[in-house]
């Protein structure tokens, strides 16, 4: 069987997520009403608690609206996952007002540390 190269592997949303659970991100997280918060155990972290590492864009072949975006998390405690959101106009508001809020906080952070 030949072995996928890095590229290759982060060209699909599910290789991509593949790639991340092999370097660590093995938490999915959701957003709710609450914040970030664990699948698993429904545990529930703030914005402030929360790194985006990374983020991927994944647009559907045949349908421009079949999009996705892939954000690579690490939380305060050393929790690393993934959080996994539509792209465009199928995407979940509260996901979206959510990673606003942990941009924010970074853009200001950086300002205070530059």
């Amino acid at each position: 069987m030949q072995q996928q190269s890095n590229t290759e592997q982060m060209n699909t949303l599910s290789g991509c997520i593949n790639k991340l659970v092999s370097d660590g991100y093995t938490e999915n997280f959701k957003v709710d009403e609450k914040g970030l918060a664990t699948t698993e155990n429904d545990k529930h972290y703030k914005p402030e608690q929360v790194h985006i590492k990374n983020f991927f864009r994944f647009e559907g072949a045949s349908d421009p609206a079949d999009s996705a975006i892939l954000y690579a998390i690490e939380l305060d405690d050393g929790t690393k996952g993934t959080l996994t959101d539509a792209y465009g106009t199928y995407d979940d508001e509260d996901v979206g007002k959510f990673i606003k809020q942990v941009e924010d906080i970074e853009k200001k952070a950086t300002k205070k540390d530059g």
